[in-house]
């Protein structure tokens, strides 16, 4: 170990609290934060000036090379099932199927669907006027319903690539998409339903959120074509998944097709079929032209521009703790301690999300941080790392988040209503996440 590995140690801890302070105090953009603490940080401990901005621009690229990809078509396949209105088809399908009874868990698996593809705000607002309407209907709380469609909303986008954060997470961690896709989608389940289903349960029998008033000034834009079928709608959310599993068993079974299918299957390829499928599908057959294709297109990667610089900085903070010699030094002392490695990346992205507020600003930043102290640590697999860094990412949503005040607005809710409800969803999805997690480790771990 380096002789000053206490003075690295203290000085990185220094240079995420000035990143903290940077974000919190100075009101400065995450993205310049990350980049000027990196600066920092390469600068403190010793490292000449033109290798810190080449160890910045490493990082950053590394970071990106492979995420900018995924996250881009990602984008894409949501933006044109959104489109289509097939968010809401799926849900009312599903509702058909498992009846007025048993209503609340088919918006459950509608909001895990779709939450597959399509950001959290994005897919809020295709389903909210469902929980509207059940919630008229049954006279029951609109937490009732609503709670079980956020909870699965928000833990897809936090947990299963190619939303942005557990896919930046995997980039920095090297976790393979496809299990931490799997992973993160079975991980999903037992922590949307101990949110929304049992704890919604139990707040809406002691809260009582009528349909607000936004609801009847808010109308459905319905498109005067047809609705795409449920089938198709099923088929372009699980076709990606279907092409990286495939890749996957392939690959462990060493059969014949196996290169093949280990193009098909990469997670480039199987985005991009799914992609052009979706603009077919959901485009070309209900209208629309080449240049309202190019312009939905390119729409949809509007919003992940400022996510991208993000990612980028934190591979750069990720690469400076690196090569300044302090990340090898704190893996090192992290692996002969007792601590979990799983725990330290829970509580680093916990941390930063309670002090930001962004989930996925808090992942893809506390895994820049993690990832140098924990990779290659024997006995952990990078997708658990992963997944602990997005189950801490995603707690604790408060007046800092602007999902907050999302629900608390189409909720018409109070803040004291709202932190009861969909801030204490989140603290429970998150323990239930950890604790699964190290449950998993404990049983399969090396």
């Amino acid at each position: 170990m380096p002789e000053n590995g206490s003075f690295l140690l203290t000085t990185t801890l220094g240079a995420i609290a000035l990143l903290l302070f940077l974000i919190l105090a100075a009101r400065l953009h995450a993205f310049l934060a990350l980049i000027i603490s990196s600066m920092a940080l390469g600068l403190s401990v010793g490292m000449a000036p033109l290798q810190v901005i080449k160890s910045i621009q490493t990082g950053f690229g590394e970071a990106l090379g492979f995420i900018a990809v995924v996250v881009a078509l990602g984008a894409m396949i949501g933006r044109f099932l959104e489109f289509s209105g097939g968010g809401r088809v799926l849900a009312d399908w599903l509702l058909t199927k498992f009846g007025k009874e048993n209503a609340v868990w088919a918006v459950l698996v509608a909001a895990f669907l779709v939450g597959l593809p399509i950001f959290f705000e994005v897919g809020f607002i295709i389903l909210v006027p469902l929980a509207w309407s059940l919630a008229k209907e049954s006279k029951k709380s609109l937490l009732f319903y609503g709670l079980p469609m956020t909870a699965a909303l928000t833990v897809t986008h936090a947990m299963v690539p190619p939303h942005p954060a557990p896919s930046a997470a995997s980039s920095l961690l090297g976790a393979d998409l496809g299990r931490t896709i799997l992973y993160g989608a079975l991980l999903s389940i037992p922590m949307a339903i101990s949110g929304g289903i049992i704890y919604g349960r139990w707040i809406a029998n002691r809260i009582f959120v009528p349909v607000p008033a936004v609801a009847s000034r808010i109308k459905e834009e319905k498109d005067e074509l047809p609705a795409p079928s449920v089938g198709l709608v099923i088929l372009v959310l699980l076709l990606p998944v279907l092409f990286i599993f495939a890749a996957s068993i392939a690959d462990m079974a060493k059969l014949p097709a196996k290169q093949a299918l280990g193009f098909v299957g990469h997670p480039f390829t199987a985005l991009l079929i799914t992609a052009l499928v979706a603009m077919y599908a959901f485009g070309v057959r209900r209208g629309l032209n080449r240049d309202q294709l190019a312009k939905m297109a390119t729409d949809s990667l509007a919003p992940i521009g400022t996510l991208l610089a993000i990612m980028g900085g934190g591979g750069a903070f990720k690469q400076i703790i690196v090569d300044s010699g302090v990340g090898p030094y704190a893996g090192q002392l992290l692996a002969s301690s007792a601590i979990s490695p799983l725990v330290v990346a829970y509580l680093v992205a916990a941390a930063m999300r309670m002090a930001q507020g962004s989930a996925t600003v808090a992942i893809i930043t506390a895994a820049g941080i993690v990832a140098p102290l924990v990779k290659g640590i024997p006995g952990y697999a990078p997708e658990m790392i992963v997944l602990a860094l997005s189950a801490g990412g995603t707690i604790l949503s408060h007046v800092n988040d602007a999902g907050f005040w999302i629900v608390n607005e189409y909720f018409g809710m109070t803040v004291p209503q709202t932190l009861r409800s969909w801030t204490t969803m989140k603290v429970i999805t998150s323990i239930v996440g950890i604790t699964c997690i190290l449950a998993a480790q404990a049983v399969f771990g090396g």
